[in-house]
């Protein structure tokens, strides 16, 4: 049979002011159409499905959407875990009715994962835990379990007790593995470094589909990340090709299918002028979420003004300092709606522009003069 193995969602994230709802739509509309296409048996989503424990009404009408199309429209199983930016019972309720629609969830951790029995294949399914909750889960044996590494070893020895012989033994979890390539988007990775265990831990398994880390990657014959299905930051994950992965429970045999997206993401560096003219980029990759790094000169709100014309998605952009030649500003989309309706701002933005230096208290002072004048004015 084939499993679909992907992770990490995070429905409901976005870049400050801008939703990433379309997107993620797309990426669903995606990830259909290969069960479709490949006649997958059974997709496993491996944690981090929402991006936050109480996901907006956008991400729930996603989750809803993705569920009932794959499950109620496609009739193929799935199964859920969560992940450490999940709320755990609130992504395992009405669970044991959701059993008979083919959506199998796990949110916390117990003494007995569950096991779903698929054609040849046993998955079992472990959520993200602290070492805190594998204590209190297992109170006889936690004296030893003083790290993740420990407690995973204490969960999975269970688990391996209960292996049936002649079965596939899939692992569906959300782990952080030591020696594991983190990318920019990988932020409660990078904090939770000692939460990092080995591969040694998952010995016995056929296959490990895990999720929490970004990118996709190998660790070793048998542990894969799928990686998020879209480029959620600019920097390394512009370079990774976003992708599932496809396990053939009979052969072991793996197959990585990559996934369109509805925005491509890059950084354009250079002059300004080259960085305007935009020579190379296709129109799609124009249209795209766009970094913009210019190099040759500082950055004003006309000129920015210049770069949204050409790229209607850019979401940053980085200038030299008006005031170093070495030094260098990053202002966002957001900072920069801020900075235009506060007349202040725009006052300094237009000096640092034109005179290349800071309006002193005296400048300010008649400038806010000025403001409250004309204001009082509109007011009579």
């Amino acid at each position: 049979m084939k499993l679909l193995h992907t992770s990490d969602w995070h429905l409901g994230l976005g870049f400050q002011s801008r939703s990433y709802e379309a997107d993620q739509r797309f990426f669903i509309d995606e990830i259909c159409r290969v069960i479709r296409d490949e006649q997958v048996d059974a997709v496993l989503l491996a944690g981090d499905v929402f991006d936050r424990g109480v996901p907006s009404a956008g991400a729930t009408r996603l989750y809803d959407y993705a569920v009932t199309r794959i499950c109620a429209e496609l009739h193929v199983p799935m199964l859920v875990i969560a992940g450490n930016h999940d709320n755990a019972a609130r992504l395992a309720s009405c669970r044991e009715l959701l059993k008979q629609a083919g959506l199998y969830l796990c949110g916390e951790l117990t003494t007995e994962p569950p096991r779903v029995a698929l054609d040849n294949a046993d998955v079992y399914l472990l959520p993200w835990f602290s070492t805190e909750k594998a204590r209190a889960v297992y109170p006889d044996r936690a004296a030893e379990i003083q790290s993740m590494e420990d407690a995973y070893r204490v969960v999975l020895d269970g688990v391996r007790e209960r292996f049936r012989p002649g079965r596939r033994q899939i692992l569906l979890s959300h782990a952080f593995v030591v020696d594991a390539e983190t990318s920019v988007s990988d932020r409660a990775a990078e904090v939770g470094r000692a939460a990092a265990v080995s591969r040694s831990v998952f010995e016995g398994f056929d296959y490990c589909a895990l999720g929490h880390l970004h990118g996709p990657q190998d660790i070793g014959a048998n542990i894969r990340y799928s990686g998020t299905p879209m480029k959620y930051a600019f920097g390394t994950e512009e370079r990774q090709i976003k992708s599932v992965t496809l396990l053939d429970t009979e052969t072991m045999a793996r197959q990585i299918i990559p996934l369109s997206a509805l925005h491509e993401r890059a950084t354009v560096s250079g002059s300004y002028e080259t960085v305007l003219a935009a020579e190379g980029l296709t129109p799609a990759q124009k249209e795209g979420y766009i970094r913009v790094q210019v190099t040759d000169r500082y950055l004003g709100l006309a000129a920015a003004s210049a770069l949204f014309e050409v790229y209607p998605n850019l979401l940053e952009y980085t200038g030299q300092s008006f005031d170093a030649a070495d030094g260098s500003i990053t202002l966002t989309l957001d900072e920069l709606e801020a900075q235009t309706q506060e007349p202040e701002q725009i006052f300094r933005r237009f000096y640092e522009d034109t005179v290349h230096g800071v309006p002193d208290q005296h400048l300010l002072d008649l400038f806010r003069a000025a403001v409250a004048e004309s204001e009082g004015g509109a007011d009579a």
